[in-house]
């Protein structure tokens, strides 16, 4: 998930940068240390968005420069368990599918991509159904759900483990078929309750006859 969150540090200003803006200097110096790192807690850094605050500077013996309290936001992204993502597929093994989410990358393993018996195809870099014939390969657009997260050093190795075996998860394609057949039988299920069956008729028909004639028994 990707969030804005607001942090602060302490951020040296080098003496030869003294007169210029300080919040120009500020977020080079904070953009150097922050973006791209990959933390535990924090996430994926993407980028440091501004610098909203910077206090009086302190001088400290035997260091020319200024020590700066600063405020700023960043723009992180923290892959949550559980969530709801989707990618693309950037490389296929005989164990697996990689995926792109943003800038991380997630681990399908094979057991995971379907319910069907999966064969990998060395030829074509692709995953292959048995019985359903589905294909994964390179370039497909997925949805899948975040089943692990170990972050904290690296971007592949399935550091975020994923899984596309439940209910609208899988290949874009595959999920818009799963969503045209539920929308006919929602059809189908309309129609039949619209028109009472015929044996339901009849039944209802003969009642009343016979209604009629044990009234005409009484009668007499």
């Amino acid at each position: 998930m990707y969030e804005l969150i607001t942090l602060d540090d302490t951020v040296r200003i080098p003496p030869q940068r003294f007169g210029e803006p300080i919040k120009k200097v500020a977020l080079e110096i904070l953009m150097k240390e922050y973006e791209g790192i990959i933390d535990p807690d924090l996430g994926v850094v993407i980028c440091v968005v501004e610098v909203e605050d910077v206090k009086v500077g302190k001088l400290l013996p035997g260091d020319g420069a200024a020590f700066h309290k600063v405020l700023f936001s960043v723009l992180i992204f923290k892959p949550i368990q559980h969530e709801i993502v989707e990618g693309e597929v950037v490389e296929v093994v005989d164990f697996g599918a990689f995926i792109r989410l943003g800038p991380l990358d997630g681990l399908c393993h094979v057991s995971q991509i379907t319910d069907d018996f999966i064969s990998y195809d060395s030829k074509r870099s692709a995953l292959i159904g048995k019985e359903t014939g589905r294909v994964v390969q390179e370039n497909d657009k997925v949805r899948a759900r975040i089943v692990a997260v170990s972050i904290g050093g690296g971007i592949r190795s399935g550091k975020l483990g994923l899984t596309m075996r439940q209910p609208f998860l899988g290949k874009i394609d595959w999920i818009e078929e799963e969503v045209h057949g539920l929308k006919e039988e929602v059809k189908e299920g309309g129609k039949e309750a619209k028109e009472p069956k015929p044996v339901a008729k009849k039944a209802k028909k003969e009642k009343k006859s016979k209604s009629k004639e044990q009234a005409i028994a009484e009668g007499s």
